[in-house]
């Protein structure tokens, strides 16, 4: 795996956004535009996956990187959730569903993957660069 040089060359990252984009897109062209709650609650989920990404890239350390990956990933579950929602009270069709739903997945698999990959490398984060180790 690459190093990155800014958030926005994750990969896990880039697919976060897109989900976002769909969903915002539900919410302003279909009935969940009126369920303001619901609505807003998805939203935030949504960008939350993506925003924690990046607010972890942007904390410089591993250990840091990985908390904020974990909370993107409950975000990601949190999503999905929601989506089941929008399903149940029809403001998706099911064909909607298992795309955004599967989107979801792959996200959360390439979010566990990234956490994996961080967990093993020596590479503690940009951080520490220029901090003796103890």
């Amino acid at each position: 795996m690459a190093t990155f040089t800014c958030f926005e060359d994750i990969k896990t990252w880039q697919k976060a956004r897109e989900l976002c984009s769909k969903i915002y897109l539900l919410s302003t062209t279909t009935d969940l535009a009126k369920d303001y709650k619901l609505r807003d609650q998805i939203n935030r989920s949504s960008g939350s996956v993506m925003d924690n990404i990046a607010e972890g890239f942007g904390r410089g350390g591993n250990k840091e990187f990985v908390q904020f990956l974990e909370i993107s990933h409950g975000s990601a579950c949190e999503c999905q959730s929601q989506l089941c929602r929008l399903l149940d009270r029809e403001y998706i069709s099911k064909k909607e569903f298992d795309e955004l739903y599967l989107l979801c997945g792959q996200i959360r698999g390439m979010i566990i993957s990234l956490i994996n990959y961080l967990q093993k490398s020596s590479f503690r984060g940009i951080k520490f660069l220029n901090r003796e180790m103890p």
